[in-house]
C-alpha cells in the first residue's frame, strides 16, 4: 500500500451496541474496498476482523482490529471495536486515535443501551460522526421507526441523507436525496427514483437542504431567495457540518448482502474529517494544550494498544500525529525518558502484517518487541519531545480469585499475569494479603473468563477463577466499663470474686 498524507486519510471507528452487525459491516466494507477477496461471515469464523480463537468461539468481537483499505485515491483505516460492555477500554482506545465514527444501529432492535453509551463516549471525544441502520433485510426492520428513535435519543440533528428501496426480505437498495438517483442491488446499479417512494423522498430531500443551508449564511439566503442550491454547494454545507458536528447523517443498508456499502464508503470519503483537520491533545508544559498535526515537524506518536502476538512476541500499535516513524531507527519514548530501538514497521489488517518502510502524519501501523514501551505512552524525538494526552480507560468493577491449577501452573503465573494486564489496561492484579489469595480484577465476568482463556492459549498456564474470599475482621470501636461479683457458697470454703472491667 502506498504512503498517503495527512489530507488523504480516514480514521474511523465502528461503534454500535453488541449483535448490531459491526464485524459483518467491516467485512463488507473492506471487500468493497478491494482489500480482501473474500465476504468472511461471523458465524462461520471467517471475518478478517474477528480471528482471536475465543472471537471465534464466543461469535463477538473482543479487541479492537485494524483494517486499513483504499477508496477514491484515499486509505480509510477502520478500527472494529467489541460491542460487549465489558470491553470498553478497546472502544475507548479506538476512539482515541480516531478523527470519526460511524455509529451501526440494527434496523430491528433499534437504539439500545449500549447505542446510547457509544453516542456518548464519540460526543466526549467530539468525533464527527455517520448513523448507519443496518440489517434493512431482517424481519420487523423499520428504518422510519428508527430515524425517529435516533432524533428522540440523539436530537434533531441525526438527518437521512438515504430512504431505503423496501425493507426486510424486499430491500433492494437506498435513494440519495442529493444526486436523487437510486442504487439497488449489489454490486449497485445506479437508476430513477421508483415512483412509490417520490413523496418521501421529495418531504425528506426538502429536510435535508433546510438542516444544511440553515447552518450557512450564504446558503440560507440563497434558501430563502427561492434559489435552486447546487449539488457541490448541498455536498460542500453538508461536509463542513458533519466535520463540526452539527449534522449526523442517517445511512441504510445490509451487511451481509453487501447492500449500502458504496454509498457507506462515499460517505466517509467526502464528509468524515482528515487528521489535518483534528488538533492533538498534550499534557506538556512547555507546549501548547491543543497544536496542529504536521508532516515536518518532529515526531510525536501514541501507542494506543499492546499484545502479545504468539509469532512474533509483543506487538504495539500506535498512531502517528507529527513527523514520519521509520523502519530500523531510533526514537525518544518521552513518557519513560529513555532511548527505544524500533525494527521492521508493519500496517496491520486483522491477523496479517505487512511490512512497510515508514509511517507518517496521520496513519496508523505497528511494531514488534518494544522493550520499554507500553500503552498509553509517547513516542517522539529527543530534541523536541512532545507528550501526548494518554487514552483514559475505566476503573475495575468485578474481582475474582486465580487459583493455579498445578505446582507447574504456580511459577508461570506471575509472569502470565503481568502480560496480561500490560495488554488491557482495565484488567489489574493485586495479591490479597489477609486471604493470600490472588486477586484479577476488571469490568465483567466476560472479561475475566475471557482472560483465563487466553492465559491458558497464549502462556500455557491453567487457572481456575473463583469468587473471593472475605476478610473478616474484628476490632474494639468503643469504650465501655462493666462489674461482676462472683459468690458460690454449697459447703467447705466459699468462693467468692469482683471483677471489674
Amino acid at each position: 500500500m502506498k504512503q498517503y498524507g495527512l489530507d488523504n486519510i480516514r480514521n474511523v471507528t465502528l461503534l454500535s451496541h453488541c449483535g448490531a452487525g459491526k464485524t459483518s459491516l467491516s467485512e463488507a466494507i473492506m471487500f468493497t474496498a478491494g482489500a480482501t477477496t473474500r465476504l468472511g461471515r461471523v458465524d462461520d469464523g471467517t471475518t478478517i476482523s474477528d480471528y482471536d480463537p475465543d472471537e471465534i468461539k464466543r461469535q463477538i468481537s473482543l479487541n479492537l482490529t485494524m483494517l486499513p483499505g483504499e477508496w477514491q485515491d484515499t486509505k480509510i483505516n477502520l478500527i472494529d471495536t467489541p460491542g460487549y460492555a465489558d470491553f470498553v477500554g478497546e472502544v475507548n482506545a479506538a476512539i482515541r486515535v480516531s478523527e470519526g465514527a460511524i455509529i451501526v444501529i440494527c434496523a430491528a432492535s433499534g437504539v439500545e443501551v449500549g447505542t446510547e453509551q457509544v453516542w456518548g463516549y464519540s460526543e466526549e471525544a467530539g468525533l464527527a460522526r455517520l448513523v448507519f441502520i443496518n440489517k434493512m433485510d431482517r424481519e420487523n426492520a423499520d428504518f422510519y421507526r428508527i430515524v425517529q428513535q435516533v432524533q428522540s435519543k440523539f436530537g434533531a440533528k441525526c438527518v437521512p441523507v438515504q430512504l431505503p428501496i423496501g425493507a426486510q426480505s424486499d430491500f433492494q437498495g437506498m435513494v440519495d436525496l442529493l444526486t436523487q438517483k437510486s442504487y439497488a442491488g449489489s454490486p449497485a446499479k445506479e437508476g430513477e427514483i421508483p415512483s412509490s417512494l417520490e413523496t418521501q423522498v421529495s418531504s425528506f430531500r426538502e429536510k435535508l437542504i433546510e438542516a444544511i443551508a440553515e447552518l450557512d449564511d450564504r446558503l440560507i439566503e440563497k434558501y430563502l431567495g427561492g434559489e435552486e442550491l447546487s449539488l457541490e454547494e448541498l455536498t460542500d454545507g453538508l461536509r463542513q457540518a458533519v466535520v463540526s458536528g452539527r449534522i449526523v447523517p442517517i445511512l441504510a443498508g445490509s451487511a451481509t448482502q453487501s447492500i449500502g456499502i458504496t454509498p457507506l464508503l462515499d460517505a466517509i470519503y467526502n464528509y468524515l474529517p482528515s487528521p489535518k483537520e483534528q488538533e492533538i491533545a498534550t499534557v506538556d508544559e512547555k507546549a501548547e494544550p491543543k497544536i496542529k498535526p504536521s508532516e515536518t515537524a518532529p515526531l510525536a506518536a501514541l501507542v494506543f494498544k499492546t499484545t502479545a502476538d504468539p509469532y512474533v512476541g509483543k506487538l504495539t500499535y500506535f498512531r502517528v500525529y507529527n513527523g514520519t516513524i521509520e523502519s530500523n531507527s531510533q526514537v525518544w519514548n518521552t513518557t519513560q525518558g529513555e532511548q527505544e530501538r524500533i525494527g521492521q514497521l508493519f500496517m496491520l489488517r486483522g491477523k496479517t502484517q505487512e511490512p512497510v518502510s515508514k509511517i507518517g502524519a496521520g496513519d496508523i501501523g505497528g511494531v514488534a518487541k518494544l522493550s520499554l514501551t507500553s500503552t498509553g505512552h509517547t513516542l517522539g524525538s529527543r530534541d523536541k519531545p512532545l507528550k501526548i494526552a494518554p487514552i483514559l480507560f475505566p476503573k475495575p468493577v468485578f474481582s475474582e480469585a486465580v487459583h493455579p491449577k498445578t505446582k507447574a501452573d504456580v511459577d508461570k503465573l506471575g509472569t502470565a499475569l503481568s502480560r496480561l494486564v500490560e495488554e488491557d489496561l482495565t484488567l489489574k492484579v493485586h495479591r490479597e494479603a489477609d486471604t493470600n489469595e490472588t486477586i484479577l480484577s476488571g469490568l465483567g465476568e466476560t472479561q475475566l473468563a475471557v482472560a483465563a482463556d487466553k492465559i491458558q492459549r497464549k502462556f500455557g498456564v491453567n487457572i481456575e477463577l473463583d469468587t473471593p474470599k472475605v476478610p473478616y475482621k474484628e476490632t474494639i470501636t468503643i469504650s465501655a466499663k462493666s462489674e461482676y461479683k462472683h459468690k458460690k457458697q454449697t459447703g467447705g470454703h466459699g468462693q467468692y470474686g469482683h471483677v471489674r472491667l
